[in-house]
């Protein structure tokens, strides 16, 4: 059957089909219609001409819709990159005709509401949720025009419980066993109480138990970090770039209960015993000569090895007074549940929660004995749902004409405590919560602009949301091949990954100085020359020399060494030269121009969580970057790495991260059935290898991202810049195209003038807003968030580019203050009535 003629028979065998632009539509509405009646006469319409033959096999990579019916568990991922093509309008192709706007999304909300049903016994259908699938609405609609047809109704979020992030969890356990430095004004810069808990210098986000009062060890670094008593972080999953605190993406099963059940135990013995319950009685001593005898033989990496001294650092809580009285007496039971509950959830429990503990506590004492029955007791509050999740069910109050219900009290008070910090709300707005002020738009305007305000109040939700949008944060992570690796001009081994995540706390310090300028922020990341660097930034933000280049360099030092020990031993005849003298070209690099980085000296806020030399260090310098070189943090190596790989740069990674980030544009997730992988050709450079995503069925997402990645090909993969790519000139030539603002797209020379053009463009601050929604909200946004995020990038433009001024309006919008119950028939969870 022909295209044609395929074409006909669907729409002469269905039903007459209304014309869409007749209708209102509100996005997010149940989608009253069938396939046979609605889908399948629009697909016919639309794309029946380029999609509707039997045989698809003539044209490689086409997609056929002849067979395709009903949403159903075996069609799915057909249907759902349907779902992908036509939200994002690459079908019908630009040629074609277009569906109307009201076709249009109707038929992307109901192939959304249709997979929900047909998948969910497996699991359901979330593939829209996922913030890598927020730049599917359309910008110009947020943003633009909206057509008459299409109504909007008052937004809200969805009620719902949130697991909380590692960093978060990390941090209320820290709490309980660490006593973190007070904040310092004349540094602003070094870790303070409110901090999130850093990683060691590996990476990992591990609790560590009294490193505060370890004053001796046996052995080197790696033998200490052995020793030291520590837990990991817990959660089910992890992912690599992109927004990570989504309602959905995380939950606790019961392996990780077990887990965390574990590490509850050792945290209350911690609490009440100190180092005695990790060590031996003869480890706490001030004087450690005094225990010589007990520190004999091999004993690094046991936990023998360490030595603590006897202050007590850690806070003493109800926790310590139960455990070192005899008896158990209701009273001490109930002032250390109390305490623990509101350590681990951020709010007292109510009588009943309370005496729900008090008796499990009390009943596993009777069973076990004082101490292992409190232990086991108290370790269940550690699995209460509010001590794992963030809770925001809007349960009490009278829902408006549009089933909504403002957050009130605590919700709503930890709601804007969770917006910024990782502990527990502070006193003045605890309370307000505890008073009643937390109930109105006001009274979350009055707490935000105060938090804002004072530098004092530890705020690492702000940082880690520049972590999560720019992934400057990976670069340790990115496990590099040796010979490549050297073959960049930088040392390997472990000092290399040392140094990446030295770049990503030094990158984060840059962050803070512009956050607390408040000014154009967006366009200062994109646009600063200023670096905060370590001294080994001289190589990273060196140039990488060529062949010729490096062979002068080797010539020009043999020369100047040798001429200097001619001289030496002219000037004492007879003597051996030191080997200073004779050794003094071996540590030299010859492939690399280092940079001469200078500046004032300033900290970056690194934590106490590492061990030994290669602990990160907090001194730092704010210097400029080579003029020419570099432009803001897309050219920093903490970024450049980050969208890397083992062996080469990752020009379509990076310009997928421009096209999405700062552009807004979606990309649809590559068919099971493409091999994505470049020709293994080490003697052509990564342009070259690229030749085959030219290819007509890959071209059509790729000229979106190729020519915005391979301008940074002015860097290599180590981030330091280069002229020359396996001795040929490098190509740093590019384009922006179909950016949906047309004094964006052209022709551009290199990444600093495609950064440069970005930065100027309003385009660029409205997507960047959409990212701090979709952090902030932990949703992505819907058409019916259009006026609030409006609201929003007026409030930043109007502010001169203020970070506080955006969030302010962010926080205090109905999406942030307004939950609905979720109705499972719509294919959006942001409300559940039609506005008139």
């Amino acid at each position: 059957m022909s295209k044609h003629a395929y074409a006909c028979a669907v729409l002469l065998g269905c039903v007459s089909l209304a014309t869409a632009s007749a209708e209102t539509y509100t996005p997010g509405q149940k989608v009253e219609k069938d396939f046979r009646g609605f889908a399948k006469p629009l697909l016919a319409k639309y794309c029946g001409d380029c999609h509707g033959e039997e045989d698809p096999e003539a044209n490689e990579g086409s997609f056929s819709l002849h067979d395709l019916g009903a949403v159903d568990g075996v069609n799915a991922a057909a249907w759902t990159s349907v779902w992908a093509q036509v939200t994002l309008k690459q079908m019908p192709p630009e040629d074609m005709p277009q569906l109307e706007v009201v076709e249009r999304l109707q038929v992307s909300d109901w192939i959304v509401q249709e997979l929900s049903r047909a998948l969910k016994d497996q699991g359901g259908f979330q593939t829209h949720l996922d913030p890598g699938k927020g730049n599917f609405v359309d910008h110009d609609l947020l943003f633009g025009p909206l057509p008459e047809d299409v109504q909007l109704r008052p937004t809200s979020s969805p009620a719902r419980i949130w697991r909380v992030t590692p960093q978060e969890h990390m941090t209320r356990l820290n709490e309980l066993i660490n006593s973190e430095p007070a904040f310092d004004p004349s540094r602003p810069g070094l870790r303070a109480h409110g901090d999130a808990v850093p990683t060691n210098h590996g990476g990992e986000l591990k609790l560590y138990f009294g490193v505060d009062r370890i004053i001796k060890w046996q052995g080197g670094t790696v033998a200490y970090a052995t020793a030291v008593k520590s837990v990991p972080a817990v959660l089910s999953s992890s992912r690599d770039h992109g927004l990570k605190n989504y309602p959905h993406f995380h939950t606790v099963n019961s392996a990780e209960a077990t887990q965390i059940m574990n590490i509850a135990e050792d945290v209350i013995r911690y609490m009440a015993y100190g180092p005695l319950s990790i060590a031996e009685p003869y480890q706490i001593t001030d004087d450690p000569n005094s225990i010589r005898d007990k520190m004999q033989g091999d004993l690094r990496g046991l936990p023998t090895s360490i030595v603590y001294n006897t202050k007590i650092v850690r806070p003493l809580t109800p926790v310590y007074e139960l455990m070192k009285e005899e008896g158990a007496e209701e009273p001490r039971i109930r002032a250390a549940v109390d305490y623990l509950f509101e350590a681990l959830t951020f709010r007292p429990p109510t009588p009943q929660e309370s005496d729900a503990y008090v008796t499990i506590v009390q009943q596993s004492i009777g069973k076990l004995g004082k101490e292992d029955g409190a232990v086991l007791g108290l370790s269940s509050i550690f699995l209460d749902r509010d001590a794992l999740f963030r809770t925001e069910l809007a349960a009490t109050g009278r829902p408006d004409d549009f089933g909504r219900m403002m957050l009130q009290d605590w919700e709503l008070g930890l709601a804007v405590n969770h917006a910024f910090r990782y502990i527990p709300p502070d006193g003045t707005l605890r309370e307000a919560i505890v008073e009643g002020r937390m109930r109105t738009k006001a009274d979350v305007k009055r707490e935000v602009e105060r938090m804002l305000a004072d530098d004092s109040i530890r705020k690492p939700r702000i940082l880690q949301f520049f972590r999560d949008y720019f992934d400057y944060d990976l670069g340790g992570y990115i496990c590099k091949d040796t010979k490549a690796l050297a073959d960049t001009g930088v040392g390997g081994g472990q000092g290399y990954y040392h140094s990446m995540f030295d770049a990503t706390a030094s990158t984060d310090r840059l962050v803070e100085l512009i956050l607390q300028e408040d000014t154009d922020v967006l366009k200062q990341l994109l646009t600063t020359d200023k670096v905060v660097a370590t001294a080994k930034d001289n190589t990273f933000f060196g140039k990488r020399l060529s062949q010729k280049e490096t062979a002068k360099s080797i010539a020009e030092a043999k020369e100047k060494a040798e001429a200097e020990l001619d001289a030496w031993q002219k000037a004492h005849p007879g003597k051996e030269p030191p080997k200073a003298l004779t050794n003094k070209r071996k540590n030299d690099n010859h492939k690399v121009a280092e940079a001469k980085l200078s500046g004032e000296k300033i900290y970056a806020r690194v934590g106490r969580r590492s061990f030994g030399a290669g602990s990160m260090k907090p001194d730092r310098i704010l210097a400029t970057v080579p003029e020419g070189q570099r432009l803001g943090i897309l050219t920093h190596p903490s970024w450049l790495v980050s969208h890397s790989d083992a062996m080469d740069n990752h020009a379509i990674r990076r310009g997928r991260w421009v096209y999405e980030r700062l552009l807004g544009g979606g990309i649809p997730d590559v068919p099971i059935t493409v091999d994505a992988m470049l020709p293994d050709e080490p003697h052509n450079t990564l342009r070259e290898r690229m030749r085959v995503t030219r290819e007509s069925y890959c071209w059509t997402c790729h000229q979106k991202m190729d020519p915005l990645g391979l301008p940074f090909e002015m860097f290599n993969h180590a981030g330091l810049y280069r002229e020359t790519e396996l001795e040929k000139p490098v190509d740093t030539s590019g384009e922006i195209i179909g950016s949906g603002d047309p004094m964006l797209d052209g022709e551009v020379a290199n990444a600093i003038e495609l950064i440069q053009r970005i930065s100027e463009s309003e385009r660029a601050e409205q997507v960047f807003v959409r990212h701090a929604f979709r952090y902030w909200m932990g949703r992505n946004e819907t058409l019916n968030d259009r006026p609030l995020l409006q609201d929003a990038h007026r409030a930043y433009k109007e502010s001169g580019g203020s970070m506080k001024a955006m969030l302010t309006s962010l926080l205090t919008s109905d999406a942030f203050l307004y939950r609905t119950q979720v109705d499972s028939g719509a294919s959006s969870a942001n409300g559940v009535k039609r506005a008139n």
